[in-house]
């Protein structure tokens, strides 16, 4: 076990997550000041001493995106200079995490950019949750833990939907996480096939699996503006699946997302709290949000214990 005492501050974005981790680690949220100068520069102060401490940075890339963006890395840097041991940035949700390679001429890889502004911050560690492409891990140099929510949403599959279930990826990509649902629920297996025509654009095009007479469960880390979580709500409702719902890791429900949704056949839409929910999202019936800190304060304490933490992910193995 370490000999350092365990430190939780929470930057501006989902403060309420950070405030429920410390609830479940039974111990206070750490003082810091984060407010912004006039000219809207980052002003940051901790507010108790960390000399030696172990510290874990709770910051999740909630809008404004490069705002928290931005208190992370002033925050890290604040808790550097201060003699932290070490500083874990817990990073519910990764901002960024859709630009990780070039897939045309002329753009970034800005996933790979933020981690290196985070390490050369000072960080040591990052903890995050299902990371939009996995092989972000290798972009840092120090370690990285992508919690799956598996633990979180799979328990809620089973209590709530009747057999006669398909777990349906939205993309080529997720379908190791949807293969992995259906073999834990021993639920069939679908794919859409789908064109993006451009940036938060999608066409579903076609269906491969079966899914008529079928609840389908439409699986995917976000839903940013809905469009291709609705293309495909329909595409499975064309070909004859009983109802849709949609299992989410990180409700980012930006622009026209939650007119989409409300408008939409989609009969709920699960998520969870590594996000703050919008006014509108929190108010409409068809979001279900699920608490994400039991998960989080499990692996802080491990990680603080110097334990192993591969017993959170066993659930998908």
């Amino acid at each position: 076990m370490a000999t350092y005492g365990m430190k939780i501050f929470a930057g501006n974005s989902n403060k309420a997550l950070a405030e429920q981790i410390c609830e479940d680690l039974e111990m206070h949220l750490g003082r810091a000041l984060v407010t912004r100068f006039s000219d809207g520069e980052v002003r940051v102060e901790i507010g108790e001493n960390v000399r030696g401490a172990d510290v874990f940075l709770v910051q999740s890339g909630a809008s404004p995106v490069n705002d928290h963006l931005m208190e992370l890395l002033v925050m890290i840097d604040a808790l550097k200079r201060a003699s932290a041991w070490r500083i874990t940035a817990v990073i519910p949700y990764y901002s960024y995490a859709r630009q990780d390679r070039k897939n045309k001429p002329r753009v970034p890889i800005t996933a790979r950019l933020v981690a290196d502004l985070i390490t050369r911050a000072g960080a040591h560690r990052i903890l995050t949750m299902d990371l939009h492409a996995g092989q972000i891990q290798g972009f840092f140099d120090i370690p990285v833990d992508n919690l799956y929510a598996s633990p979180i949403l799979l328990p809620y599959i089973r209590e709530n939907f009747n057999n006669g279930l398909v777990i349906v990826s939205p993309d080529a990509g997720g379908v190791p996480r949807a293969r992995a649902y259906a073999r834990r629920l021993k639920a069939g297996l679908a794919l859409i096939d789908k064109r993006r025509s451009d940036v938060n654009q999608a066409e579903a095009l076609n269906i491969i699996g079966e899914v008529e007479g079928k609840t389908a469960i439409v699986l995917d880390d976000m839903v940013d503006t809905a469009g291709t979580l609705i293309e495909a709500t329909k595409s499975l409702l064309d070909k004859g699946a009983r109802d849709v719902h949609a299992c989410v890791t990180h409700a980012v429900l930006s622009g026209p997302a939650m007119e989409r949704i409300e408008g939409s056949p989609l009969n709920s839409l699960v998520v969870t709290d590594t996000l703050p929910l919008r006014p509108e999202a929190a108010k409409c019936s068809k979001i279900v949000c699920l608490p994400s800190c039991h998960l989080f304060s499990a692996a802080i304490r491990n990680i603080h214990n110097e334990d192993s933490i591969s017993t959170l992910f066993e659930i998908l193995h």
